[in-house]
């Protein structure tokens, strides 16, 4: 976010040690910035917007609904049960972002059918990617666009400059799908211009454009085969996910379940491996992406609880999801030095330093881990602390 922040007068503060869990950590949390940045800074309480990945993105929702104090909320990666709210209340305004193949996609996009329902300021831009924060050129057009709804609610004056260079970027996103020939993507997109852009320009072009849109076939087909596509991500997660949670029971048939699922979710890989048609690889990506998730959540969930197999058994199946996740490949090593898997743990971490994108904050990782105590100052230790080799 910091370039285009430092470009539309935004500040952006985080918290250096809030995480998944208790409400009160993140409401903690929240309330420690909001003092912090009262006490150093000069502040439009008018314009303050809540922003999060994943569960933060959750949370992100949650403060702005219970503090009623918030313009907006940037959701990334997640979504949220918007809550009705009275005719004379103002509704915050909403930005959303998902990847193409982010085990969340749809839920953000119902998300975004509940808040045009609701009657809440929002827009939902996809990107490539999986279950990821935003990437730069997508939070310049969201901070942009916090802005126009600012302006449309007199929290900032109108910038008749800034909403004419606004107008010509959207207007070209829009025509390069149209001329792609991806209506229904197209149509999402000047449908959405026009309510960007309601209340400060002539709007009849966007909505002329998405009015004809609308009564073409494809229109609906996109519609209906985006639905059809969420339905067989649950199909393909249904059984594994029973699965998963059967784990968890500690039956005395354990590893048999173990060995079934390690199968199916092989297969599934397999499967995606050799898709071609990318309607068909996204759901498949979706589907392991989602798997992944899950497995790592009870996985950790196991380890808080000090279950030290059981969070091994779910680590190591959501690296059959992804066998390249640092997420899952950190974990593995750490769960395997805590059972004295000096071989197993050194075999993660160099594969986890082969496949990670931040060399020094893995290497502090190494450094600040309580589980490899016994390993530091070992020479096949200490070569792990070195930057790895570019590929």
């Amino acid at each position: 976010m910091k370039d285009a922040a430092e470009r539309h007068g935004y500040i952006v503060v985080g918290s250096n040690n809030s995480r998944n869990g208790p409400w009160k950590i993140s409401a903690d949390a929240a309330q420690a910035m909001l003092q912090d940045t009262h006490q150093r800074l000069s502040l439009d309480d008018r314009r303050m917007y809540f922003a999060g990945f994943s569960g933060g993105a959750r949370v992100a929702a949650q403060l702005a609904q219970v503090c009623k104090c918030a313009a907006g909320v940037l959701l990334s990666g997640a979504g949220f049960q918007p809550k009705a709210a009275a005719p004379s209340e103002e509704r915050f305004a909403v930005f959303a972002t998902t990847g193409t193949y982010d085990f969340n996609y749809g839920e953000i996009v119902r998300t975004d059918e509940e808040l045009e329902k609701s009657g809440y300021p929002h827009f939902l831009r996809r990107f490539d990617g999986p279950h990821q924060w935003a990437p730069a050129n997508t939070m310049e057009e969201a901070l942009a666009w916090f802005r126009l709804q600012a302006m449309k609610s007199g929290r900032e004056l109108r910038d008749d400059s800034f909403i004419a260079v606004q107008v010509a970027q959207e207007t070209e996103r829009a025509r390069a799908l149209d001329q792609s020939g991806d209506l229904y993507a197209a149509w999402n997109e000047y449908r959405q211009g026009a309510e960007m852009f309601d209340g400060l320009i002539d709007i009849a072009v966007f909505r002329a454009r998405a009015e004809v849109l609308e009564k073409d076939k494809a229109i609906r087909e996109g519609a209906k085969r985006e639905k059809q596509d969420l339905e067989e991500q649950q199909r393909l997660m249904r059984e594994i996910d029973s699965g998963l949670s059967a784990l968890q029971e500690n039956r005395e048939n354990r590893g048999d379940i173990r060995a079934q699922l390690e199968r199916q979710i092989v297969s599934l890989r397999g499967s995606a491996q050799h898709e071609k048609q990318e309607d068909k690889l996204l759901v498949l990506k979706r589907a392991l992406a989602g798997i992944l998730g899950e497995a790592m959540d009870m996985g950790i969930a196991r380890l808080d609880q000090k279950d030290v197999n059981g969070a091994r058994d779910y680590f190591e199946l959501a690296c059959d999801a992804n066998p390249d996740s640092v997420w899952a490949l950190s974990n593995i090593a750490v769960v395997r030095a805590m059972d004295g898997d000096r071989k197993g743990t050194l075999e993660a971490l160099r594969h986890a330093r082969a496949k990670t994108q931040d060399s020094a904050k893995f290497s502090a990782w190494l450094k600040e881990e309580a589980a490899f105590a016994k390993l530091r100052g070992t020479p096949e230790f200490d070569a792990l602390l070195e930057p790895a080799p570019h590929l």
